[in-house]
């Protein structure tokens, strides 16, 4: 539920009283920006996309649904723009060469043993392009939480707070996301094995 605090300064806001807004940025700025900088990495990108962020909740804060806390929707916000930067930018989010570590145990995709050569890193670039492209193509509910999961290393619940859904819809989401991606990848001739370990 949102504070009471946080729904006075919106109405306020909303009335007119753009000072109120301020306020709210300065109880939240500094949260969001952990979050922006967290999957960012890059200071002065995590501090365009937090001002984004802020300009974003403003122009939309009449759509606001005050059952749900102040904090929640803009770290949702937030999330979604450093998402849409990331994918922009296709950093090489999923490692070939090592696990990507979770809460849950490790993920892993397996390659066929390959003698050196040359051709190598090439070989490892189109792999990472392949594995990349297949994410972007997976619709967004199911890509935001894949990223999310294995990016962002977050658990069930921090998923489920800032998009405000169940933690069931989220455990439902990413097993579909996994399946669409086997299915994928496959399709594209790349056959080798995208799974999660046991683990910690």
């Amino acid at each position: 539920m949102i504070q009471e605090i946080d729904r006075t300064l919106i109405h306020q806001v909303l009335e007119g009283d753009e000072q109120s807004f301020d306020e709210l940025m300065q109880r939240y700025r500094q949260s969001v920006y952990n979050l922006v900088y967290r999957m960012i990495e890059d200071p002065q990108e995590a501090e365009d996309i937090v001002q984004e962020t802020f300009i974003k909740a403003f122009n939309a804060l009449s759509t606001f649904n005050e059952e749900y806390a102040f904090s929640t929707w803009l770290f949702k916000i937030a999330t979604n723009h450093c998402i849409d930067t990331l994918r922009k930018k296709k950093l090489r989010t999923f490692s070939l060469d090592s696990p990507i570590r979770t809460k849950e145990g490790d993920v892993s995709r397996d390659y066929a043993d390959e003698s050196y050569s040359p051709e190598r890193s090439t070989i490892s670039s189109e792999h990472t392009h392949i594995i990349l492209e297949a994410v972007d193509d997976l619709p967004e509910k199911y890509r935001t939480v894949i990223n999310m999961r294995h990016r962002e290393d977050r658990s069930y619940e921090e998923i489920s707070e800032i998009l405000n859904i169940p933690i069931g819809t989220v455990k439902a989401r990413i097993f579909r996301a996994r399946e669409l991606l086997k299915k994928i990848l496959k399709e594209r001739g790349f056959v080798h094995s995208y799974r999660e370990k046991p683990g910690k």
